[in-house]
């Protein structure tokens, strides 16, 4: 991995809960990622593996209760998140770190215009006037293709690309050096999904900005991304560089995600699936999460969690049968 004076973002081996009435859910477990500078990482897995509760972690947004980070570091620039008073936690939030939600309707305060919204970002983090902050949310809307004409309007009068648009501006206007995007994606049709991802990409080379990408979509994360990491069951089970991973899928469970993505030219009419259900996540199964699924689980993958190990530079893997770890 990332030699660590050179991160930006350091997570080790962080542990999230939720008390609820159904018992307690295993939202993340052990969970350790790395990002530097400026690079990009796609964050893939299943509804319910804990990509957005890791990001919300990373935003100190966990809502306790029912939420609470049982252990673990979140460095960020050097400092552990968790460490820091609320009005620090506060500074580095939208200022330094910024996230874009899925929904940007919910993202948006339907009352005030969105220039006033891009204004509200820039002076709670920066020492501006209103004329100042005015010409920066101009200045952040024509960077994301939205008229000045426009700045005035309120949220419901845009499409949903264009709030997307919105959401993007007033995200990056602070120029934070890790931007979180979870699922921007999701609420748009096709065409619009690739005008804002294009966007992003721009504006990504353009700020220099560290970006992690929560998505369900693995094309979405060639398209952008320099890692990705597959989550299940609350734990990363494969991780590297995105053309060695999709150059060589050594998990089964990123095997199976990548069977069942359609082929236009093949002749089979119905998508391969991955068998079983995503385990309750109140109930984890003993050993590797993913044993009861698994075409290759052997007996001791019933008892032993695994480890992740680097089955070749920069490519690590948390499965000993798959990756020849198991001697």
């Amino acid at each position: 991995m990332t030699d660590k004076k050179d991160l930006l973002l350091d997570i080790q081996d962080l542990t999230v809960r939720y008390h609820t009435d159904s018992g307690l859910v295993h939202a993340v477990e052990g969970l350790n990622l790395q990002l530097a500078p400026g690079e990009s990482l796609g964050f893939v897995g299943e509804t319910g593996a804990g990509k957005t509760t890791t990001a919300l972690s990373v935003m100190q947004l966990i809502q306790t209760p029912p939420g609470e980070i049982v252990s673990g570091k979140i460095l960020f620039e050097g400092r552990d998140l968790m460490t820091l008073t609320e009005s620090e936690k506060r500074i580095i939030r939208g200022g330094k770190i910024s996230m874009i939600y899925q929904d940007p309707m919910t993202s948006l305060n339907p009352v005030m215009p969105v220039d006033r919204q891009i204004m509200e970002m820039v002076q709670l983090h920066g020492d501006m006037d209103d004329a100042k902050a005015h010409s920066r949310a101009i200045e952040m809307l024509e960077l994301v293709g939205i008229r000045p004409e426009r700045a005035g309007d309120y949220p419901h009068q845009f499409s949903g690309g264009m709030r997307q648009r919105v959401v993007i501006a007033i995200a990056l206007a602070c120029d934070p050096a890790l931007l979180i995007a979870d699922e921007p994606t999701t609420a748009l049709d096709v065409t619009i999904q690739a005008q804002v991802l294009e966007l992003m990409k721009d504006l990504k080379r353009k700020f220099n900005t560290a970006l992690m990408m929560i998505t369900h979509d693995l094309g979405v994360v060639a398209e952008i991304c320099d890692k990705v990491a597959i989550m299940y069951a609350g734990s990363v089970v494969e991780y590297g560089d995105t053309d060695s991973l999709y150059e060589h899928r050594i998990h089964p469970y990123t095997e199976g995600l990548f069977n069942s993505i359609p082929e236009l030219d093949a002749p089979r009419s119905r998508l391969q699936v991955i068998k079983g259900l995503t385990p309750d996540p109140t109930d984890l199964p003993r050993g590797c999460p993913f044993h009861p699924r698994c075409p290759y689980a052997e007996s001791s993958c019933k008892e032993e969690k695994p480890v992740m190990t680097q089955w070749r530079p920069g490519h690590f893997v948390a499965c000993p049968v798959r990756s020849g770890a198991r001697s």
